[in-house]
């Protein structure tokens, strides 16, 4: 497995995001390949844990806004960048990737990290690693924070994921912050835009951004049947599961009621709808903040 790593002068300067940055080293279970991990952690340690992950093909940025809010409320704000993605280590073949290796990844870090209590928020490919994690450990995690994700299990994805999909593996440019400037309502500026595209100084560093859609598990997929097994975890949840779903992202509004029909732990909670795109910590980081503080006060 050959690994890239950016180069650290590439996160210098970055506009709103001077949170120090913290490294951790698991082992990749089939070739012992070291993967160094990147994370923000922000707050006290005692407090408890706000672990917030991005999705696809973001990195713990996307949170800059929220953390501050995190961690004026007493909590622990832990923000840790996929493998593949901001300043963690990249693999650079697109077969080292896979779901299943993502969250055994991930998992690896976890463990490490010992975090316990955990509020789960999480969006996008946060949600479909993050709730794969919450199936495998369940006793780790005391409540769950969904927005614009999910866990599907071979379903048909709609039309703007399916042109979404298309466009990753088929298109000579992947400009990684214009994509994400797609996702979002609210005008990022040319700083902001740039900051996405840091971790990504070349083509040979976006293998992970490149496949991630492809690896989403729809229709006949190889993680169709890990993906029930999780879904079986999540029948039985009881602990608070609240989602707040944006208002205008195509790929995953209306997502809220497969999880609100199926999951015990919803009944009851104050389900909202904040105003935005895709990448709602971009447009309604104080909205996203603020349901999570519903579930950190029962």
């Amino acid at each position: 497995m050959r690994i890239l790593r950016t180069p650290e002068t590439a996160f210098e300067q970055l506009e709103g995001f001077d949170y120090i940055p913290r490294f951790l080293t698991i082992s990749d279970e089939a070739t012992g390949a070291p993967l160094r991990i990147h994370y923000v952690d922000e707050g006290p340690r005692e407090a408890q844990p706000v672990l917030m992950l991005h999705g696809e093909p973001t990195w713990c940025y996307l949170y800059r806004h929220m953390i501050p809010g995190i961690v004026a409320n007493g909590l622990r704000a832990v923000a840790p960048d996929l493998v593949g993605f901001g300043r963690s280590d990249k693999p650079a073949a697109r077969q080292d990737y896979s779901y299943a290796r993502q969250v055994a990844w991930m998992r690896a870090w976890l463990e490490r990290l010992d975090l316990t209590n955990i509020v789960l928020v999480c969006q996008d490919w946060g949600s479909l690693i993050g709730l794969r994690l919450l199936a495998e450990m369940p006793d780790r995690f005391a409540s769950v924070v969904l927005s614009n994700g999910g866990l599907p299990a071979g379903q048909t994805g709609p039309r703007a994921f399916r042109i979404w999909r298309a466009f990753s593996r088929f298109s000579p440019f992947f400009p990684i912050g214009k994509i994400v400037q797609a996702g979002t309502r609210r005008r990022l500026s040319a700083a902001e835009i740039a900051a996405y595209d840091a971790p990504f100084p070349s083509s040979a560093h976006k293998a992970a951004a490149r496949v991630f859609p492809s690896l989403v598990p729809l229709g006949d997929n190889e993680a169709v049947p890990d993906q029930l097994k999780a879904w079986a975890v999540l029948d039985r949840w009881e602990k608070p599961f609240l989602c707040c779903f944006s208002h205008a992202d195509p790929v995953t509004r209306g997502g809220e009621r497969l999880f609100i029909a199926r999951v015990p732990g919803t009944r009851d909670q104050p389900h909202s709808t904040l105003r935005g795109g895709h990448f709602i910590q971009e447009d309604d980081p104080d909205g996203f903040v603020a349901a999570i503080m519903k579930v950190t006060q029962q």
